[in-house]
């Protein structure tokens, strides 16, 4: 009898009493924990009140047969493993068994080294399954921080600095292009703080008109303005408690850039129209896809405030510098809107999306692994379903040509697309290092940074 035998628990099903005898003795002898009923109902009723870790069982039986207790077993207990027991002549009813999810057979009449070397495989199996959901658990723990994903360098010492910033009162600035989830970041560190139990407050300062962003911000009373029929509490008010998320904090108006700061520098403000001061009772954070300090160069955002924002900085790289992340994120994001427990990517497909640039970041990764949990084949990606600029099929940058069309052409867009062609090539061949990047194309820093923002890629990675 093995310690590893008396770990386990077996069920014995079947309506011959001297098969349940006989098959009871036997895993007894072995070191099994063994119970034995007479069919299926009986199995069911035995399941509610306990778990096993296999199940052998008869497929022809009165009331339940062997294939509905497999279907039962999938739906409530698909982490049991299960034998058929069929009659000599009747392989084929076990095969299609095995199909359904049945682990294996055993035909009657039967040796009993045949069922110790089935059942211990089983067992076996069944074991390095759960083994292998909980190392998956594990790496989803260690390479993840909320709802953040990652495990590269750049990720991890992200994740440190978060549990370092979390639960002090600072003001937080989060950066990264758009994309990239500054939001998550952003809830990463207020769930993480002592104000976990306090409300997260998001808005986008770009979405919301500027008259009304005050009214937003700060609340109004009643008769403040036209259409302000009753009292309102502004977002402040709203995540008193907890934390109030600026979302890019770029486009604030340079008059709300003074209310805000004000309130950042006294801890309180006032409604519109109201003359009652109020406590700002809030942790801030802010996100934006702007460069701040070029912003305040350009006399677009105030010094004073970016000084007040950005006491701590959390910088989101975008998905082309994180490459090994991808992997990753695509099991992650596949399970979630699957439903699935894994995936498995051709090579081909992981081939298109690890060389893709993924100008849109992590939204634009979710969005391409909804379409292949629709377009794809159940637990499978292959390069079938993924978009058409993924497999190359999009429109290709013009080469030279030999003569000019007949239709004529666009030459600005034309000289376009072989610039950001270009562009583009040189910061693979640079590794992303914009000024290497420059020095290939025999052009200065500045230039390449404008045209890089010219097409609307992120011109910051380096200091000049």
């Amino acid at each position: 009898m093995t310690t590893e035998s008396c770990n386990n628990d077996i069920l014995v099903v079947d309506d011959e009493e001297s098969m349940r005898e006989f098959l009871t003795i036997m895993l007894h002898r072995e070191g099994y924990r063994t119970d034995a009923v007479a069919d299926g109902v009986q199995a069911v009723a035995r399941l509610k009140e306990q778990a096993y870790d296999l199940i052998i069982s008869d497929i022809k039986m009165p009331r339940l047969d062997g294939f509905g207790l497999l279907k039962h077993i999938q739906e409530r207990s698909p982490e049991t493993a299960m034998i058929m027991i069929t009659a000599h002549g009747s392989t084929e009813q076990a095969v299609e068994a095995m199909k359904e999810g049945a682990y294996d057979y055993i035909t009657k009449p039967f040796k009993n080294e045949e069922i110790r070397l089935i059942v211990k495989n089983a067992l076996e199996r069944k074991t390095l399954r759960q083994e292998n959901r909980e190392l998956k658990k594990e790496l989803g723990r260690r390479y993840s921080f909320g709802n953040l994903v990652g495990k590269s360098k750049a990720m991890q010492d992200l994740y440190d600095l978060i549990q370092k910033v979390a639960g002090s009162k600072v003001n937080i600035l989060v950066t990264g292009e758009s994309g990239t989830g500054k939001e998550l970041v952003a809830k990463a560190v207020h769930y993480n703080s002592d104000r976990a139990d306090g409300p997260f407050v998001p808005i986008n300062c770009g979405a919301i008109p500027e008259n009304l962003l005050e009214s937003e911000l700060f609340g109004h009373e009643k008769g403040a303005f036209t259409g302000a029929h009753q009292q309102k509490a502004g977002l402040f008010e709203v995540a008193a408690g907890g934390t109030l998320f600026l979302d890019e904090i770029g486009e604030l108006p340079a008059m709300m850039q003074v209310k805000l700061l004000r309130v950042l520098q006294e801890r309180e403000f006032r409604r519109v129209g109201g003359t009652k001061t109020i406590k700002a009772d809030v942790r801030l954070i802010a996100a934006t896809n702007k460069d701040l300090e070029v912003e305040v160069g350009n006399g677009d955002f105030r010094e004073d405030l970016f000084y007040r924002l950005n006491v701590i900085r959390l910088h989101l790289p975008p998905l082309r510098e994180r490459r090994e992340d991808i992997p990753l994120l695509l099991e992650h994001f596949y399970r979630d809107l699957s439903g699935q427990e894994s995936v498995a990517v051709s090579e081909g497909a992981m081939r298109r999306i690890l060389d893709y640039r993924w100008p849109g970041n992590i939204r634009e990764l979710v969005n391409v692994i909804e379409r292949c949990v629709v377009l794809g084949q159940s637990g499978e990606l292959t390069e079938g379903a993924l978009p058409p600029n993924l497999r190359g099929q999009g429109a290709p940058c013009p080469e030279g040509l030999d003569a000019l069309p007949e239709t004529g052409l666009d030459l600005d867009d034309y000289l376009g697309k072989i610039e950001k062609d270009l562009l583009l090539k040189a910061l693979d061949r640079s590794g992303g290092v914009r000024k290497k990047a420059a020095e290939l194309l025999g052009i200065s820093f500045r230039s390449i940074r404008y045209r890089l923002s010219k097409f609307g890629i992120d011109p910051d990675g380096e200091e000049e």
